[in-house]
């Protein structure tokens, strides 16, 4: 009977002790208490760690922005580079223009005429009949020598023919202490020519970029007469010897 006693009055000692702490954690729950191990276990690796702040990730946004203006500012440079690339194309493009003479660099340069040239009449071998017309530049500054030069013999009242043929593609530069040349077929070699005379006189004259005359007519001696006849013809300014003299 006594031992029956001790076991009921155990088991309500028991079960008092566990109604006991179940009361005292839903207290706890409910007022606050300290969170689960795993709760406050994830809010402290969003923290922050010790002596850290949120400014680098704001500096990581200055940073970026700024990659933004740097990328802007290489575009710039980029384009700089073009314009500066384009501007010797730009100037190229107005030398290669020195054709005929209406190209821009071509008028810049001066005129050759009979005031800053030397011109000087010679036979040669072959072909037969022909004789070389050499202009040199007696100036400081190179001259253009535009299309062909003009021939007077003698008191004749028109200038010869020029050879179509011999054109160059580009006005011939003349740079100071330099010559460039013209052939010259004074007659036919078959006789075929009409209307034929000698002369001892000669006078050459020049052409500007209108195809119009630049300066007065230089007399140039031909140191003995020269037979000229209806096929009197003269090559335009070349700056070879050998090209001058292949029409």
């Amino acid at each position: 009977m006594r031992n029956l006693r001790f076991r009921r009055t155990a088991r309500t000692s028991v079960l008092g002790t566990a109604a006991l702490l179940a009361a005292l954690s839903l207290t706890a729950c409910q007022s606050g208490g300290p969170a689960p191990a795993d709760d406050a276990a994830g809010s402290a690796s969003q923290k922050p760690a010790a002596g850290t702040s949120a400014a680098p990730a704001a500096a990581t946004d200055k940073e970026t922005a700024e990659g933004s203006g740097s990328s802007g500012s290489g575009s710039g440079t980029a384009k700089d580079s073009v314009s500066s690339d384009t501007k010797p194309a730009a100037k190229q493009s107005q030398a290669g223009g020195n054709d005929g003479g209406s190209g821009d660099s071509s008028k810049s340069l001066a005129t050759c005429t009979g005031a800053n040239t030397k011109l000087t009449m010679t036979s040669v071998p072959r072909p037969v009949n022909h004789m070389l017309l050499t202009v040199t530049n007696t100036g400081s500054k190179a001259c253009n020598a535009y299309y062909y030069p003009t021939l007077r013999f003698g008191e004749a009242q028109s200038v010869p023919r020029s050879v179509e043929e011999s054109k160059p593609q580009a006005v011939v530069t003349i740079a100071p202490g330099e010559s460039a040349y013209a052939g010259v077929m004074t007659s036919s070699a078959d006789g075929s020519g009409t209307g034929g005379y000698s002369t001892g006189d000669l006078s050459v004259g020049f052409q500007d970029a209108g195809a119009g005359s630049a300066g007065q007519m230089v007399s140039v001696p031909l140191g003995e007469d020269v037979y000229v006849d209806s096929t009197l013809a003269v090559t335009y300014w070349q700056t070879d010897m050998d090209a001058a003299l292949m029409h």
